[in-house]
């Protein structure tokens, strides 16, 4: 419709299909208004279209320099899955051959995902669940990572909790797992004396029955009363995560100059320390001795790219939620690589500080170095306390161990509340504009997380705890990361997510454009190839592997309820999915096809945090789709037109 002056009204299509970029009317499918094609028009005197007024929009947070966001996510990627999972897994699976699989797994599954990821959250400048304004089908994709982080979050505080407890107790000389402690001195004095009967240790003995109670409780179904001192290890670890966490990223992005470089302090001192003991060369030899065989095993290559996955942190929400708060221009492939790179050295280096004092402590008991080696919590909490105990000075080793599990648990817990977080606060923007709002929804989070975790804390806890994390971050991820590469390959389109990338780097030089051609052949086929290996596998592995803990089976109902909880996290793909077709109209091909293209909001997301209004709209490209509605000024100029040409 027109008024009177035959100008289309504020509100009309007409009017809402023109913006203006740098002072030129631009239409909504890209086209300068003034082009035409065919028949030329002559300027029309008329005056413009107002210009129709843009939503208020929340100034989003950004971090304070490219160090607070580089230390951020490796402080998030560098975890406790460094220190206590792959020297197990590199000894366990061939020593030195190990980092052959393990670094084409790197090359071919991580990089390419992290990219994905840090690029997807810096160009639309949003949260997982936000960010899917690209393919709305996809949606579900942020759900699901929502859940999942929720899940990891829930068990991971634990975890803190265990070393917040170790930590107290390393303050007492001396230590109270060690021989030298009156209450060990019997169980030492049996071992002493020859004999041959398996016994616990001083370092078992506190684990399972002073920390997890494990003893008085009988399995999954009996987690018994909550061990009061781990509920307030775990109450004081989410206040300080709180605290750290309160004014957001301008207060964590602090906190991570202490959090993520303190562990590498003491990784460099335990190396140091390892080096001069006796017996150390021969754990290292155990360590890095290389058993070419294993190469031809299919668990090689599965461990090394289950790892590879998990200690990146990909497909959980955080990488995406941090990278959302980046400049629009910073250089998101430099810091994948400087990222991923230091993140695997740092796992590789780990081994010698771990397997130098593993070695020590081998030769002390005179066995071989496989009987005194772990993973998880039993090489974190139980072998590797026992080695350190051996050593001179044992309190200060202890309490600067336990201070490194503790600073890297908290950096990966950042990550994960922040893809919480900042998922909740896009998708209601009003908490951002009130900061006790947002400082009470964070404070009920954290809450609620206590109390949902005191389950873990129980007797019977680490039934639980082990359920939750043998679950949480299995098939359930793997599928969520699986849609993620296809969706934004063949939905949203991997030639237009590749030259995003080139927009954001703006000043591209000639190898960003071939190194984008590599991840572009690894979007389109080797990384789903690779996580479709690794999703057989996994199913394949469940089936015929009963899930334990030590010498404890687990029911059928319990690994059930575990696979309950990936399904739910992966089904949201599905659900969201239906929802997004359903909100469109017209047929079912139709509204699949509506579906997975960008909303109008999309490419605007980023511009408006940065404040660079003016380049909203690039002359040459479609936004989205749209509806131009013709109206009968329209028809009379091109009858005037051809009357005045004839």
């Amino acid at each position: 419709m027109q008024d009177e002056s035959g100008k289309a009204p504020p509100g009309s299509p007409a009017a809402q299909n023109s913006i203006h970029k740098n002072g030129h009317a631009v239409t909504q499918n890209g086209l300068n208004g003034t082009h035409t094609t065919g028949l030329q028009t002559p300027v029309d005197s008329r005056a413009p279209s107002p210009i129709p007024a843009l939503p208020p929009t929340i100034p989003r947070e950004q971090w304070g320099g490219k160090y607070e966001f580089l230390l951020s996510c490796i402080g998030y990627c560098v975890g406790l899955a460094n220190v206590w999972r792959f020297p197990y897994l590199c000894y366990r699976n061939g020593g030195g051959v190990f980092l052959i699989p393990y670094f084409i797994m790197l090359f071919v599954t991580g990089v390419p995902l992290f990219l994905m990821e840090l690029s997807l959250g810096q160009y639309g400048a949003a949260g997982p669940i936000t960010v899917w304004k690209c393919c709305p089908l996809l949606k579900g994709i942020g759900i699901g990572m929502l859940c999942v982080s929720t899940l990891v979050s829930l068990y991971y505080n634990v975890i803190i909790a265990w070393t917040f407890y170790y930590l107290g107790s390393s303050f007492q000389s001396p230590l109270p797992w060690s021989c030298d402690a009156v209450a060990n001195a019997a169980l030492c004095g049996n071992e002493t004396e020859g004999n041959t009967t398996k016994r616990l240790s001083p370092t078992e003995i506190f684990w399972n029955e002073r920390v997890l109670g494990v003893v008085y409780s009988e399995g999954l179904h009996d987690p018994g009363p909550v061990r009061w001192q781990l509920a307030l290890c775990l109450l004081a670890a989410w206040f300080i995560i709180f605290l750290c966490m309160l004014k957001g990223i301008h207060s964590s992005g602090k906190v991570v100059y202490v959090t993520a470089t303190f562990p590498y302090f003491v990784l460099i001192v335990l190396i140091i320390r390892g080096a001069t003991l006796e017996g150390s060369l021969q754990g290292v030899a155990f360590y890095l001795t290389p058993d070419w065989a294993r190469l031809g095993s299919a668990q090689v290559w599965n461990d090394a790219a289950s790892q590879i996955f998990y200690s990146l942190g990909i497909g959980v929400g955080g990488l995406l939620s941090m990278a959302s708060y980046n400049k629009f221009d910073n250089n998101v492939i430099r810091d994948t690589i400087v990222i991923t790179v230091g993140n695997c050295a740092t796992s590789f280096f780990s081994g010698f500080a771990i397997f130098s004092i593993l070695g020590h402590m081998a030769w002390r008991k005179g066995v071989p170095v496989k009987d005194v080696a772990d993973t998880g919590p039993g090489l974190a909490f139980v072998a590797y306390p026992e080695a350190l105990a051996l050593l001179p000075g044992s309190v200060f080793w202890s309490i600067l161990f336990f201070l490194m599990l503790f600073m890297l648990g908290v950096d990966t817990l950042f990550g994960n509340m922040e893809g919480i977080t900042t998922a909740v606060l896009d998708e209601f923007p009003q908490l951002r504009q009130n900061a006790l709002h947002k400082s009470l929804f964070l404070g009920v989070l954290c809450f609620a997380f206590y109390l949902m975790g005191l389950l873990l804390v129980t007797n019977g806890g680490i039934y639980w705890f082990t359920l939750i994390d043998s679950f949480s971050t299995s098939f359930g991820l793997i599928i969520i990361t699986l849609f993620m590469c296809l969706g934004i390959s063949f939905f949203y389109g991997v030639n237009q997510f590749c030259q995003d990338i080139i927009d954001m780097i703006r000043h591209c030089p000639p190898w960003c454009s071939k190194v984008l051609l590599y991840f572009k052949g690894c979007w389109v086929f080797f990384t789903p190839f690779l996580l479709m290996f690794i999703l057989t596998f996994i199913f394949i592995e469940m089936y015929n592997t009963p899930l334990m803990y030590g010498s404890y089976k687990y029911p059928m109902w319990g690994k059930a309820l575990g696979v309950c909880m990936a399904t739910v996290c992966c089904l949201q793909i599905l659900i969201w999915g239906i929802v997004a077709i359903c909100k469109e109209t017209g047929t079912l091909k139709d509204r699949f096809q509506k579906s997975i293209r960008p909303l109008n909001s999309w490419r605007v997301n980023n511009l408006n945090s940065t404040g660079r209004v003016e380049e909203r709209v690039e002359p040459e490209r479609v936004e989205a789709p749209f509806t131009v509605t013709l109206t009968d000024m329209d028809f009379t100029a091109m009858t005037w037109e051809v009357g005045s040409h004839a």
